[in-house]
């Protein structure tokens, strides 16, 4: 299975070597969940956008430290690809940003979040089982950091997860598309390395709450095997 990989934003330099660009992250995302899948890179900020929805067998979209209702070229470029994708029926995954696009584009809302921002390891529960949910787990504990989030689903979307901060943590469209607001490419070293930088736009007592949340276990490796068998699947792979 060939992923397309459309990449919203590239890691600040002082930041890679904890894990590398954000193309290294997912790159091992789905190497750990997937490793016969094939990760091919689309610099979408940079204004590469394939030419297809059918250029691969999926999509995945990354985070971005822009928002998707900003008045950028690239964003409207991508926006029009993503409801190309949706038309075509094309597996399609969204994380942070890309989760957001997702509402954007399809006729949804998202916006600014009204208790600030969403930061360090968060339970979250599942309130709608899909078939590529396996194993099952309730309520997966997942790493966030964002400002913006989904507040209107877009016209034959479902809630799929909820988190205390964020009402649609995860997100479907149809059979084909679905949105992640917490970020199961990250690892907890990167988090952390975000957390003490933005101290000052977090608030020091949200920033300390979410640092002491990076001890605790996470279940983003089992959340990111959803992902990618929703998109084997969704491919005609399963």
């Amino acid at each position: 299975m060939r992923i397309g990989l459309l990449e919203c934003d590239h890691v600040g330099r002082r930041y890679r070597p904890i894990a590398g660009d954000y193309l290294d992250m997912f790159t091992a995302m789905v190497a750990r969940a997937d490793p016969t899948a094939a990760v091919v890179p689309f610099d979408a900020r940079g204004g590469e956008l394939p030419a297809r929805p059918d250029a691969c067998d999926a999509w995945l979209c990354t985070g971005s430290r822009a928002s998707v209702f900003d008045d950028e070229p690239w964003i409207h470029a991508l926006t029009r690809f993503v409801q190309e994708v949706h038309e075509a029926a094309r597996p399609f995954v969204g994380v942070c940003f890309g989760h957001q696009l997702i509402a954007h584009a399809l006729g949804g809302r998202t916006a600014r979040a009204d208790g600030g921002w969403g930061v360090g390891a968060i339970t979250t529960t599942v309130v709608s089982d899909r078939p590529w949910m396996t194993p099952a787990m309730a309520a997966p504990t997942l790493l966030y950091s964002h400002q913006d989030q989904v507040i209107e689903l877009p016209p034959g979307g479902a809630v799929l997860a909820t988190a205390p901060h964020c009402p649609v943590a995860m997100l479907g469209v149809g059979e084909d598309i679905v949105g992640i607001q917490a970020h199961p490419e990250f690892g907890a070293p990167y988090v952390r390395a975000l957390l003490v930088d933005r101290i000052d736009r977090i608030g020091e007592s949200e920033t300390e709450r979410a640092l002491r949340s990076l001890d605790e276990p996470t279940d983003d490796a089992l959340v990111a095997r959803w992902l990618l068998e929703l998109l084997r699947f969704r491919a005609g792979e399963g």
